[in-house]
């Protein structure tokens, strides 16, 4: 595909939803004024309303399901986007149209190089859903397995790789004349979601994702995730159990089925920090469209997970210190998460943390002993994010899917159970962990599972510490010669200091000599000015030196 025509495409969008707006006053704004006035005049009479967040989001919509998904991204970094452009984007709906050529017969015969009818008992042409990068239908295999079939949209790669070097053309574009775009930091998101758009095409990074999570929770009553058949899966195609589950946001049904509510908030609770702490590995796609609940066991729910696409991780470091913070916070410690900020490198060494402490307090204070109807988790974590960002926090990309799945999470639990207590049923959760972690013999574990390494080490650890001693050597003379190059420049600022004094002194006192005679003063007004100007310049100069 054609950039041109693409390009041309994204102007007279931008043009016809007056998306503009969002540089008015920035440099280059009357560039951009004149590079869309043909666009604007061909739009002329289009009765486009609304806000321009409004605009922003049913631009997208037109634009198609990479803007789309690109917008729903965009919508969970709260933690620099003003609260109703964020509320704008994340009401953005993934509808798409299924496609119909080829036909699914077709694509499964070029996936597996084999007729359909050789797989499958029976399989179903009109798609179950339909979404941005892919459609699924149902089927039968031959053994009498009921599956589905999941399709990657035909040439949509190619249209992503194309959207993508347009998206980061407007990024750079942006952030180089906007002091807004510098702010919001266009090119670092468009770069995220680059990640995440090529990840969800390969479908079978997303079986290993599902294979993956299904192993962490086998035979838990918590949470059921499919079974992957790898045999039929390719990078452009899946073939899964199919599930047969309440959408977890049909509260009728899920009440037909007597569903405890409250038990399945707080299980969802529990599995989110299982995931996290436990397993570290989190489904960071946990929107209602990929949560079920199983029909057998109102009275214990079970959760069933569906679309791993896209799944978080956190390093060691920030896990550990992530449970620290929730740990401190809890129990309201509020110094002892600002000292773990710091700690952890998220704000600089040199923050205040007095200053820091209070910010937190401010923070967090007003929602204790309040129900989930009262507070939003998210929105705090949000408020953090914020906060520390005056300290110049740096937001990590793995703390956004993060804060995504968070905010998913207590969507659903606010839609479930209202009066769920988050703190009540979190807190012991981390008490456990933190506890696990702490136990001597998990602590003798590590120390076995590290060993090996060490002892791989113990040969070359001789030459290592030489090596440590010739660079603390070096590190020392480097040392020593910074030092006697700071000692020669204070040498050479001093007798700068003297002279600039000594010339000062000397132009006020020529100046002052030559205001004596009236008639001089009059006949050289401006130079003795000039000269008694330069002198007391010169003077003061020399103790800003």
């Amino acid at each position: 595909m054609s950039h041109f025509p693409r390009l041309l495409r994204i102007l007279n969008t931008v043009a016809k939803y007056r998306l503009d707006e969002y540089l008015r006053g920035q440099p280059g704004y009357f560039s951009l004024q004149c590079t869309l006035l043909p666009f604007k005049l061909a739009n002329i009479g289009s009765g486009i309303k609304g806000s321009k967040h409004q605009r922003l989001r049913q631009a997208m919509e037109e634009l198609g399901p990479i803007y789309i998904k690109f917008g729903q991204l965009l919508s969970t970094r709260r933690d620099f986007l003003d609260v109703e452009l964020a509320d704008e984007l994340q009401a953005l709906q993934d509808k798409v149209p299924p496609f119909k050529h080829p036909d699914i017969r077709t694509l499964v015969a070029e996936a597996l190089g084999q007729p359909a009818s050789d797989i499958f008992n029976s399989l179903n042409e009109t798609p179950l859903a339909s979404a941005s990068v892919a459609q699924v239908h149902e089927a039968i295999l031959l053994n009498g397995d009921r599956v589905v079939v999941k399709v990657l949209r035909p040439g949509i790669e190619k249209i992503v790789r194309a959207d993508i070097k347009l998206l980061k053309w407007a990024a750079e574009l942006v952030e180089s004349v906007s002091s807004l775009g510098k702010r919001l930091r266009p090119i670092e998101v468009v770069r995220d979601y680059e990640t995440v758009i090529l990840e969800e095409l390969n479908l079978q990074s997303e079986a290993a994702n599902t294979s993956q999570l299904r192993r962490n929770f086998e035979d838990s009553p918590n949470l059921y995730v499919p079974k992957v058949y790898w045999d039929y899966t390719r990078r452009n195609m899946l073939v899964m159990e199919r599930i047969d589950g309440i959408p977890v946001a049909d509260l009728a049904t899920l009440a037909q089925y007597n569903v405890n509510l409250k038990a399945l908030a707080e299980t969802g609770v529990n599995i989110f920090f299982t995931q996290v702490f436990e397993h570290n590995f989190f489904h960071a796609d946990m929107h209602p469209g990929n949560i079920f609940v199983s029909k057998a066991n109102g009275d214990r729910p079970q959760y069933i997970a569906i679309d791993c696409a896209i799944i978080g991780s956190l390093s060691s470091a920030d896990q550990d210190y992530l449970a620290k913070n929730l740990l401190a916070i809890f129990k309201r410690d509020y110094r002892r998460v600002a000292e773990l900020h710091v700690e952890c490198g998220w704000v600089p060494p040199h923050t205040r943390v007095n200053e820091f402490e209070s910010a937190i307090r401010s923070v967090c204070e007003p929602i204790f002993e309040k129900p989930l109807k009262e507070i939003s988790f998210g929105q705090i974590l949000v408020q953090l994010f914020r906060t520390a960002g005056r300290f110049d926090m740096e937001v990590q990309p793995s703390l956004v899917l993060l804060q995504k799945t968070l905010l998913n999470i207590e969507g659903l639990g606010r839609q479930l159970y209202p009066e769920l207590d988050l703190w009540q049923t979190a807190l012991p959760y981390l008490e456990s962990w933190n506890a696990k972690r702490l136990n001597p013999f998990t602590l003798i574990r590590k120390f076995q599972e590290n060993l090996p390494d060490w002892v791989d080490q113990l040969p070359v650890l001789p030459i290592m510490l030489l090596n440590a001693v010739g660079q603390a050597e070096e590190l020392s003379k480097l040392n020593k010669n910074l030092q006697a190059a700071e000692m020669r420049r204070k040498q050479l600022r001093r007798k700068r200091v003297k002279r600039a004094r000594t010339l000062g002194v000397v132009l006020l006192l020529l100046a002052g000599s030559t205001l004596l005679p009236p008639v001089a003063m009059a006949l050289a007004a401006v130079p003795v000015i000039t000269l008694g100007l330069a002198g007391l310049g010169a003077y003061l100069l020399s103790f800003r030196n």
